[in-house]
């Protein structure tokens, strides 16, 4: 049995099986995973008490280290039917033959008749009330097995088990509560392929899965309820000619695009930025987006901006140009507003100058915030979006671009379904596009797999900070377009080249990741979060994350191939 996971709460080793050239790491639908599995688990229950083997070492796990051990501790098992039932019920078998004290409560009047048998002879007390004793106001357990629903189940938990888990909703977020819970395959009650939260959910501080991740693992909203995931090899297949519904990006692709200068280089080959940021009323943007840019690698970052905007980036980043000339990328509304009629006049230009009509490859551009509400119109007049024009709304603005583009959406239906509104604007405009959700989410034009990223520590919800990431996705877009200028025309064996043989759209989506990684990662470094056991961080201003970004790049290069 192996066991694999990583801070961004997905595995982060080797799995069964790779996925294409963006991703080892890859959540496959429930019926292409059932498909896979049925023929080698008819018959047998091997495979269940595997499973529950697997769930049980985890069990110890979070035991020892929230009590310091495992006789006499309080095990609460929440069962359901089928497969899911068993692991759950065998799980409790094996604890309370470890001095646990296990009761399980059944969500069913159909129980997995011998994991049940096997329970009640380890000493597992088998109730069927509907909800957990409670003790002073709290629950009487120190770890909870949520075995309710498996892949299987769809839509909200039926009353049973609703009931079941309310006490233990209403007893607060994992971080609150006294007691753990350990999910089997899904927090129960997600939408296990979308990630929709259709009813109750009990949040998980650990889920355990088996062969490979499930959408609701790495798609929001339901993703950051699986807490830590561990990703079990039972030795069953991962399915075969199904496209994932998600992918994790391998850091070491992602680090192969962050390639070191050498001595023969300069700012060219190292990749130039243009930012269009900054306005009268949010000059601040343009310095935050230019030090995001320059701070992540940029070999030159140029400015056009109002002469406040200007003179606050040269106050600060005195190597910024505030010329025009040769880009590799571009950064389009980083602290603007259509409103600002003057500012949007001027993006505008620079947009229909990008969105040019006709074939071939055009001005790679970042466009956020204020050069969102733009696109729609532009549109309309017949100009068009490629994959290596990079989209970054949140919620709202994606709801306002896809209202703009004549499909009527809000806010809260794109928080409700955001892998749904991703792939959406990306077949809407023809761009790549990065949903600032939690997860992050990356969909290119022409459909694929959806990119999920960790979106970082909650200390990234701060003034400027999307300002940052913007800059810093224009640098490493700009490297990567540089690269695959130097390698145009003749082969190139240097390892470093890393996006010059990918195609555009895979490269620009991988060059998106790494911006996202880079990001969340230097979010993380500033706020101290997760650098520690326990450790819950500290506030961080924006300014912080992008002083942060060259430690980021050096971790994450870290993690590449040795050169």
């Amino acid at each position: 049995m192996t066991t694999a996971t990583s801070d961004a709460r997905v595995p982060e080793a080797a799995e069964p099986a790779t996925t294409g050239t963006l991703a080892r790491r890859a959540a496959h639908p429930a019926r292409a995973i059932a498909r896979a599995e049925a023929p080698l688990t008819a018959g047998t229950d091997q495979y269940m008490r595997r499973a529950a083997h697997a769930v049980a070492s985890a069990c110890l796990a979070e035991l020892r280290e929230s009590r310091g051990a495992v006789a006499g501790s309080r095990v609460l098992v929440l069962a359901g039917g089928g497969h899911n039932g068993g692991d759950a019920l065998l799980a409790g078998a094996l604890l309370a033959r470890r001095g646990a004290r296990v009761e399980a409560r059944l969500a069913t009047d159909h129980p997995h008749g011998a994991a049940l048998s096997r329970a009640r002879a380890a000493g597992v007390a088998v109730a069927g009330a509907p909800t957990p004793s409670p003790v002073g106001g709290g629950v009487a357990a120190d770890l909870v097995i949520d075995g309710l629903t498996g892949i299987g189940a769809s839509g909200p938990l039926r009353p049973p088990a609703a009931a079941l888990i309310a006490p233990l909703i209403a007893a607060g977020a994992p971080e609150e509560r006294a007691f753990r819970v350990i999910a089997v395959d899904v927090p129960s009650g997600v939408g296990v392929d979308d990630g929709a939260l259709p009813g109750p959910v009990l949040a998980a501080d650990r889920t355990v899965t088996f062969t490979c991740p499930r959408g609701a693992h790495l798609l929001p909203p339901a993703a950051p309820l699986s807490g830590r995931v561990d990703v079990v090899d039972l030795g069953l297949p991962v399915p075969a000619g199904s496209e994932p519904l998600a992918l994790v990006p391998d850091p070491a692709l992602l680090a192969a695009l962050l390639r070191a200068p050498g001595a023969a280089d300069h700012k060219y080959t190292r990749g130039v930025v243009g930012l269009h940021a900054g306005s009268e009323a949010y000059p601040g943007a343009a310095v935050l987006a230019v030090s995001g840019a320059i701070r992540a690698g940029a070999g030159m970052a140029r400015i056009q901006a109002s002469r406040r905007a200007v003179d606050l980036v040269l106050a600060s980043r005195p190597e910024a140009v505030p010329a025009t000339g040769r880009c590799q990328a571009i950064v389009v509304g980083p602290g603007t507003h259509r409103a600002d009629q003057l500012r949007a006049a001027e993006l505008r230009g620079v947009l229909r100058a990008a969105l040019r009509r006709g074939g071939g490859e055009r001005q790679w551009a970042v466009i956020d915030a204020g050069a969102l509400g733009l696109l729609p119109d532009l549109i309309a007049e017949g100009l068009v979006c490629g994959p290596e024009h990079v989209l970054t709304p949140h919620a709202g603005e994606a709801a306002a671009l896809l209202s703009g583009l004549g499909q009527p959406t809000t806010r809260e239906e794109v928080e409700a379904a955001p892998a749904s509104a991703a792939r959406g604007l990306a077949e809407a405009t023809g761009a790549t596009v990065i949903l600032k959700a939690v997860p992050a989410l990356i969909a290119r034009p022409g459909g694929g797999p959806l990119l999920s990223l960790d979106a970082g520590p909650g200390w990234l919800a701060t003034a400027g900070s999307g300002d940052v990431l913007a800059g810093a996705l224009g640098a490493v877009l700009a490297a990567v377009r540089a690269d695959r200028e130097r390698g145009e025309g003749h082969q190139r064996g240097e390892p470093g080249i890393g996006a010059a043989g990918l195609p555009l759209g895979d490269a620009v989506a991988l060059a998106a990741a790494a911006a996202v990684r880079l990001h969340a990662d230097a979010g993380r470094l500033a706020s101290g979060e997760g650098l520690g056991r326990g450790s819950e961080g500290r506030p961080i201003a924006a300014l912080d994350v992008a002083e942060h970004l060259p430690r980021a790049r050096q971790r994450l290069r870290a993690q590449g191939p040795r050169r």
